[in-house]
This record gives C-alpha cells, sequence and structure tokens, in this order.
C-alpha cells in the first residue's frame, strides 16, 4: 500500500481508539449531574454512593481520552504537514478555544469533584461536577466545529502561492457556524448522551442479574433509562435533520449512503451489498421511494445519483454504504434496548435471563454507532480532506515513507490492544467492587429487604 493509504489507516486507528472515551465521559457527565442533583434534592445517601461510584468511571474514562487524543495532534505534523499548513490559521482557532474554554475547565474541576468530598461544600461539589461535564460538552463543540469545517468550509480564504498557499479565517463566527456544524455537534452530543446513558444501564441490569447492590441499581436503571429514552428519541430527529444537510451540502456523500447510482426517485434500503462493478445495491430490502419522500416529502421526487458528479469525485462507496447502514441499525439496537429496560421496570425486574443478558452487552450499541458514524462521515468526504478545496493526497508530508508509517500502525496496534486491555481490567475491577455502601444505607437496604 501506498504512504497515502497508510496514513489514512493510521489516523483511522488513533482516533477510532480515541473516540471511545470522550463521548463515555460526556454521557456519563449528563448522568452525574442527576444523580448527585438527586442527591442533593432528596438527601438520599444512595445518590452520593451512586454518584461516588461513578465519578471514579469517570475519572479512568476520562484519563484514556486524555492520553490517546495527545497521539492526533503529533499526528498531524508527522504524516499531515502540508494538511496542517493549509488549515493551521482556521484549526489554530478552533483547537486553542478548546484548549482554554474546555480541557482546562474540565480537568480544573475534575480535582475538585474527585477529591471535594467532604472538603468543599455540597452545593460546591455540585458546582464542580456541572463544570466538569460543561468542560466535556465544550471540548466536543471545538472538535466538531473544527472537523464540520472540513465538511463545509466557510468564514476564509486562500492566501499564498505555491507551498505557501494556506487557509485564513475571515469571518471567526461563520467558520463557526459553518453550514454543517450545528447540526453535526447535536447529531455528535446525543450520542455521547447514549454511550453514557447506556453504560449506566449496561452496569445497573448486571448488578440486577447477579442480584448485588439492588437498591442502586434499581435507581441508576432508571436514571440510565430516562437518558436513553431521550436520546434515541433525539436521535431520530437530529438524525433526519443531519441528512437533509448532508444531501444540501454533500449530495455525493448521501447518494453513497443509499447506493445511489442513478439520478431519479430514490428508495431507502434497508440493507444490501453494493455491487460497484455493475453500480447497484444487491441482496437489498428496500422502500420505493423512501429516500425521495425523506428529502422531499415525495415518493417520485429526483434525488441526485452519483452520476452528477466525476467519477474521480466519488468516495468509496461500499465503505460507506455499509457504515451508514451499520449506524441505523445500531440505533435500531438501541430503541429495542430501551424498551426491554422500560419493560422490565415495569415488571419489577422479573425477566428472562437473556433479556437480562442483552442489556447487559447493550453497552455496545452505542459505540458501534458512534464509530460508524464516524466513518461515514470521514471516509464520505474522500477523496477530499476539506471538501471541495483540497484533496487528501495534497495533505500528506512529502517526507514520511510508507514503511514508517507501516511500522507506526503496528507499534500503535500492539500499544493501544495492551492499554485497551488495562482499560477492561480497571473498568471491570470497578464495577466489581461496585459502590461504597455506608452503615446507613446498609440499614435501608436490611429495612426493605434488598
Amino acid at each position: 500500500m501506498d504512504v497515502e493509504i497508510l496514513s489514512r489507516i493510521q489516523f483511522a486507528l488513533t482516533i477510532a481508539f480515541h473516540y471511545i472515551y470522550p463521548p463515555i465521559s460526556i454521557g456519563l457527565g449528563i448522568g452525574l449531574i442527576i444523580m448527585e442533583g438527586l442527591y442533593l434534592k432528596t438527601k438520599n445517601r444512595i445518590w452520593q454512593e451512586l454518584t461516588q461510584f461513578w465519578v471514579k468511571i469517570f475519572a479512568l474514562v476520562f484519563a484514556l481520552g486524555v492520553s490517546t487524543g495527545i497521539v492526533m495532534v503529533f499526528g498531524f505534523g508527522t504524516n499531515w504537514a502540508n494538511y496542517s499548513r493549509f488549515v493551521g490559521d482556521v484549526f489554530g482557532s478552533a483547537l486553542g478555544a478548546e484548549g482554554v474554554f474546555a480541557f482546562f475547565m474540565e480537568s480544573g474541576f475534575l480535582a475538585l469533584l474527585l477529591f471535594g468530598w467532604n472538603r468543599i461544600s455540597p452545593k460546591m461539589h455540585f458546582f464542580s461536577t456541572i463544570m466538569v461535564a460543561l468542560g466535556a460538552h465544550f471540548s466536543a463543540v471545538w472538535i466538531v466545529v473544527a472537523n464540520s469545517w472540513m465538511q463545509t468550509p466557510a468564514g476564509y480564504k486562500i492566501v499564498g502561492e505555491g507551498a505557501k498557499t494556506h487557509a485564513v479565517v475571515t469571518d471567526f463566527w461563520e467558520m463557526v457556524l459553518n453550514p454543517s456544524s450545528v447540526d453535526r455537534l447535536t447529531h455528535v452530543i446525543i450520542g455521547c448522551w447514549l454511550a453514557g446513558a447506556f453504560l449506566i444501564l449496561s452496569v445497573s441490569s448486571y448488578y440486577l442479574y447477579k442480584k448485588r447492590f439492588l437498591l442502586h441499581a434499581k435507581c441508576s436503571m432508571k436514571v440510565g433509562i430516562w437518558m436513553a429514552l431521550i436520546g434515541v428519541t433525539l436521535q431520530l430527529f437530529s438524525g433526519d435533520s443531519t441528512a437533509k444537510g448532508v444531501y444540501v451540502n454533500q449530495p455525493v456523500k448521501l447518494a453513497a449512503c443509499e447506493g445511489i447510482y442513478k439520478t431519479g426517485p430514490a428508495p431507502v434500503a434497508l440493507f444490501g451489498w453494493v455491487n460497484t462493478k455493475e453500480k447497484k445495491v444487491e441482496y437489498a430490502l428496500k422502500i420505493p421511494g423512501g429516500l425521495s419522500f425523506l428529502l422531499y416529502g415525495d415518493f417520485k421526487h429526483p434525488v441526485k445519483g452519483l452520476d452528477q458528479f466525476p467519477v474521480e469525485d466519488h468516495p468509496p462507496v461500499q465503505i460507506v454504504f455499509q457504515m451508514y447502514h451499520l449506524m441505523l441499525a445500531m440505533w435500531g439496537m438501541m430503541v429495542t434496548a430501551v424498551f426491554l429496560a422500560i419493560w422490565a421496570w415495569r415488571r419489577r425486574f422479573v425477566i428472562n435471563k437473556w433479556i437480562w443478558r442483552f442489556l447487559i452487552i447493550s453497552v455496545i450499541f452505542p459505540q458501534i454507532a458512534n464509530q460508524a458514524g464516524w466513518f461515514t462521515a470521514e471516509v464520505g468526504r474522500q477523496p477530499w480532506i476539506v471538501f471541495g478545496v483540497l484533496r487528501t493526497s495534497a495533505g500528506l508530508s512529502r517526507t514520511v515513507g510508507a514503511k514508517a508509517v507501516l511500522g507506526s500502525i503496528i507499534m500503535f496496534s500492539v500499544i493501544y490492544t495492551l492499554l485497551f486491555a488495562l482499560f477492561i481490567f480497571l473498568l471491570n475491577h470497578k464495577i466489581k467492587q461496585g459502590p461504597h455502601i455506608l452503615e446507613d444505607t446498609e440499614s435501608t437496604y436490611k429495612n426493605k429487604g434488598s
């Protein structure tokens, strides 16, 4: 493989591994606010113990997110030097804002969140929890803004000649509020809420299945159910808005998502396999005119197909199609898990063991959906690294060879495998330990027969 493909694989590896952790911390931040807020309102020690338990999980996830995020920054300079030079003025402002307004806020208040129990007032501790959660969200804002600018660049101009050609910001807020940033930010944030919600739901289900920490599990289960229910509902509307925005700003990407080769009334394929040679989707279950209806409210309205764009501007259709439909399938799995969780709640948790096991593994559904969504967005942008402005091949470093990149991929694969194994070991250890139950809470257990 040439250096371009290897560099893309390397960056996909590093960012995909990193993207496991920030969505969880963002989603858990909302869960922490809810749980600690309920403790302040009710003075029920169970909510305090749950908050303290999930803070430990949050700290572990936060540490992995920070350590894996640093690697990507170096990747810009080593493998994508020309790209970094071209977008430095744009990304510098966005990522600088992320560091000042998000990371410093999150990491600064994290110390109070972790070690402030019994050292600061309950209200001040709750304020720290809110600031940590806001910091995590602000971090996502600026990262998504920077990435959205790559999808739909705005508020800039090109200056310089030859190797010194680069983009400079002409209107900061036009750059921030580029045509895709609001839709994409909404979609990403809701996906993060779902990652946190389903982790809470999964762990609570595990305790209920094993009949451990029952009172705590029932309380946290309720939080997870409400977060997940709101998340999957909002994601339905966000996904619709995002898809319509993609059709307006990047119609070639949406055509690849649904495997639409010929312009005309377009179906929605629930699944299928793209035959790129014959330019059609095989083994597909389709809703005739479905895409036309979703975009225009008319089953017969024509939709732009890949035939409207030069072949050299087509993204890899098979990958985009499968990742897009995998994301949709995971949303369906999450909806199923939410309804099963509500059903379990109404039956006072007397349900079949296989349903418990399904709820336990549901933690992977938003993770797969987030990863598939990212691959859809990024691979669907190809062959552009800045859509319509700079091709991916033009963003490469000229002094890095294929062997060096391949070596780094092997190295990262080994290190990340070990790091993920350590993360799972520590996470499993903390989950098995469970919440630290104080004596007065233990008496509540006994009084309620738990």
